[in-house]
């Protein structure tokens, strides 16, 4: 396995516009790197410690994504540097990302996770929810967050019909929100296995992982 190579063929086969986001969870410092001076930027974890260790260590330059479950408690840790939180599904959370984003004198972008995956471990708002949160008093009150767009996991399946029918309704409701709050300018769908459908459903933003590192490294 070559990750530059790999780097190169993913980047070839995604759009100017869309962004890729290198999910470098479990790997190491030095596998990392071999993608980095592939000239990759933006890279996303799960673990908000294991990504803060990661910032210390590595090229200063690099845009680092937290796009796992947050718990609350631990957004304290990569306050400083975090640069897109992808799975924001409360306004607790969101709360909690402008309080520590406040200590550190920085706008922290965020994404609102819709709940589009037919699998109960999923996490994510209703577009309902998602839009009462957007409507409301309260989030006006937040000057260190920005919602920046919508993000959501489709269900592990090989069903295609089944991901075309997510990752629809998905951009449905990123364009329905987006024509009130044009401000939301990421639709972050897509990962190593349909990455490719879900850009032709209007993903902006696509996370992949295998498809530049191997397998997960299971620790």
């Amino acid at each position: 396995m070559n990750i530059a190579e790999n780097i190169q063929t993913v980047t070839a086969s995604i759009p100017e516009e869309v962004t890729l986001v290198a999910v470098s969870k479990t790997k190491s410092v030095v596998e990392i790197m071999q993608a980095y001076e592939a000239g990759q930027r933006v890279f996303g974890e799960n673990k908000i410690q294991e990504m803060a260790a990661k910032w210390e260590e590595m090229p200063k330059d690099i845009e680092w994504h937290m796009i796992g479950h947050v718990q609350r408690n631990k957004v304290k840790y990569m306050a400083p540097f975090v640069s897109l939180i992808h799975a924001v599904d409360s306004f607790r959370l969101l709360n909690e990302i402008n309080k520590q984003a406040q200590k550190h004198n920085r706008v922290i972008d965020c994404l609102l996770q819709i709940k589009i995956a037919d699998e109960e471990r999923k996490f994510g708002m209703s577009e309902v929810e998602a839009t009462a949160l957007l409507d409301s008093e309260e989030i006006k009150t937040l000057q260190n967050v920005k919602v920046t767009g919508l993000m959501g996991m489709a269900t592990f399946t090989d069903n295609v019909s089944q991901l075309e029918e997510e990752f629809g309704y998905l951009k449905s409701v990123y364009e329905k929100i987006k024509s009130q709050y044009p401000d939301l300018q990421i639709l972050s769908m897509g990962m190593s296995g349909d990455y490719t459908l879900a850009i032709e459903h209007g993903s902006t933003m696509v996370r992949v992982g295998s498809a530049i590192f191997g397998a997960r490294n299971y620790v």
